[in-house]
């Protein structure tokens, strides 16, 4: 398979304290990884290592071969191949959900604004939220807002998906609306890394689970072999701690 995010050794800290520490990871085309772990672990601070978002101390991020972090040459460009939803949405308060959605593509990648405009609503067809392209952030749900975050990324046509709890400020009904969006890309093919809190969808959405504790990888395996069989005891624990 196509190796489409490399991560070599990455080491994170703020000043004396590690966050992540020895990290590799391989993501492949068309492959959903999610990544788990309790509070703290470092999980939502690699994927913005991913991003580079946040400058590491040791260890490269590679996209397709091309070194993103810690090389910041061309970062943007780079940047524009990843997307990122985060759990706060970040939708701009005072444009249309249409607007946000092809503000980017325009502005950036010097999309045809009518072009942007069709695939935009071809997008929002596709989530159910097609009646609401000329709403405002504050007139929408958190679930649907979350909604918009998410084919909002896709307009930029990542290469790569990066998701960061993207239900964790949703309320308990909104939840299954979103996870719904991510599990129909999953079935497109479509490279994601996720991290979540949410073990049901993870199961049911991964071709392959990652857990973290202390900043470090501890166990990694199929879906099937991560929750029927986990090999290590920390692994294990965790999920216990769970009803899923």
């Amino acid at each position: 398979m196509e190796e489409i995010l490399n991560i070599k050794n990455l080491t994170k800290a703020y000043d004396d304290i590690v966050v992540l520490e020895q990290v590799n990871l391989t993501v492949h085309k068309g492959e959903v990884v999610v990544i788990v772990g309790p509070s703290g672990c470092g999980k939502s601070t690699l994927l913005r290592c991913i991003n580079a978002f946040e400058e590491i101390r040791e260890g490269t991020v590679s996209l397709c071969g091309e070194t993103i972090n810690p090389c910041r040459e061309k970062l943007n460009k780079v940047r524009e191949r990843i997307g990122m939803v985060f759990q706060s949405y970040d939708l701009f308060p005072h444009k249309t959900v249409l607007q946000n959605m092809t503000l980017a593509p325009v502005k950036v990648k010097k999309a045809n604004k009518k072009d942007a405009e069709q695939e935009a609503l071809a997008l929002l067809e596709r989530i159910g939220l097609s009646t609401k392209k000329d709403s405002y952030p504050r007139q929408l749900s958190g679930g649907q807002k979350q909604r918009v975050a998410i084919v909002r990324a896709l307009m930029m046509h990542p290469e790569v998906l990066l998701l960061d709890e993207i239900t964790a400020a949703l309320d308990p009904e909104m939840v299954r609306e979103v996870l719904d969006v991510v599990i129909n890309l999953a079935k497109e093919g479509r490279t994601m890394v996720i991290v979540t809190h949410e073990l049901a969808f993870a199961r049911a959405v991964a071709d392959r689970m990652v857990f973290i504790d202390c900043g470090r990888i501890v166990e990694e395996g199929t879906p099937e072999e991560f929750f029927e069989n986990p090999k290590t005891d920390r692994l294990r624990k965790f999920l216990d701690s769970f009803s899923y």
